[in-house]
Order: C-alpha cells, then sequence, then structure tokens
C-alpha cells in the first residue's frame, strides 16, 4: 500500500451543492431561496429577527454592572509566593513589591497593585510592600516573623 493508495470510503465526504446551474440539476433558477424577498437577496442580514416579535436577546431582562471605581488588584496568595522564595525566584533578603512578583511571574495585570491573599503555608521571613492585604494573610506573614507595609495612601482602599 502507498500513501498515494489511500482514499475516504465511498459516501464518506459528500459533495458540495452547485446552485443555480440549470433546471435539470434540481436547483437552478431560484436556488433552493423561494421567490423574492429580503431572503432571496445576496446580503441577507436577519440574525435575531423575528419577525417584528420583540427578539429574545431584548426581552431578557438586563443584570449587573460594572464599577467604574473598582481598583484592579494582581491578587497573590502566600503558598505560591512560598514556592517561589523556595525555588529561588523571590530574594526574602529584599522587600518584596509589586515588580518583584511580576519579576518572579506571580503577578500579572493588576495596575493598582498588589493584593496579598492566605491561602497556602508560608514560613519565610520576608517583608511585603503591598497595595493591600486580606487579614488572614496579614496573621499567617507576622506568625512566620514577617511584616507587611501597605502605603498609607492606599491603605483605606484596600481595607
Amino acid at each position: 500500500m502507498k500513501l498515494t493508495d489511500i482514499r475516504d470510503n465511498a459516501g464518506a465526504r459528500k459533495g458540495r451543492m452547485r446552485v443555480g446551474r440549470g433546471i435539470g440539476s434540481g436547483k437552478g433558477k431560484t436556488a433552493g431561496r423561494g421567490q423574492k424577498g429580503a431572503k432571496a437577496r445576496s446580503g441577507v442580514s436577519i440574525d435575531g429577527f423575528e419577525g417584528g416579535q420583540m427578539p429574545l436577546h431584548m426581552r431578557l431582562p438586563k443584570r449587573g454592572f460594572n464599577n467604574i471605581f473598582a481598583k484592579d488588584y494582581a491578587e497573590v496568595n502566600l503558598g505560591l509566593v512560598q514556592k517561589a522564595i523556595d525555588a529561588g525566584k523571590l530574594d526574602i533578603k529584599a522587600v518584596i513589591d509589586h515588580a518583584a512578583l511580576k519579576a518572579a511571574g506571580l503577578a500579572r495585570g493588576g495596575k493598582d497593585g498588589v493584593r496579598l491573599l492566605g491561602k497556602g503555608e508560608f514560613t519565610a521571613a520576608a517583608k511585603f510592600m503591598v497595595a493591600g492585604v486580606s487579614a488572614g494573610a496579614k496573621a499567617a506573614v507576622e506568625k512566620a516573623g514577617g511584616s507587611v507595609e501597605v502605603p498609607a495612601a492606599k491603605a483605606a482602599a484596600s481595607e
């Protein structure tokens, strides 16, 4: 057997119907579009149109909103910070801030800074300078012998 001999089974692929190619083809003249009207023309656009009835997407209620004042924090869990410290990606002698976490690949986005969350085990005595911190995360860092500093300007926003 050669690669050139390989074929699909008979009937496995159905050919494309060529419409508008004469009366004998069964799909000539109007090409299966019926008589006249918008749907017989080219460039038809009636997606979502329900014959004048209020369309479904307009009948359903609107819900929720986007808060334009919401802060955008990159959320980082302590467990991941500990893993990065163990792997040597973070230096615990230096202050761990947004730039350090970003360089270690932990903080993505977060145009308003980093918010520290308390998921996972944390044992390193590290000093953090972050925009926000949860109560559990702050307790875990201080228990490990570290400290968390939240700059005064942003302290009110994160608490």
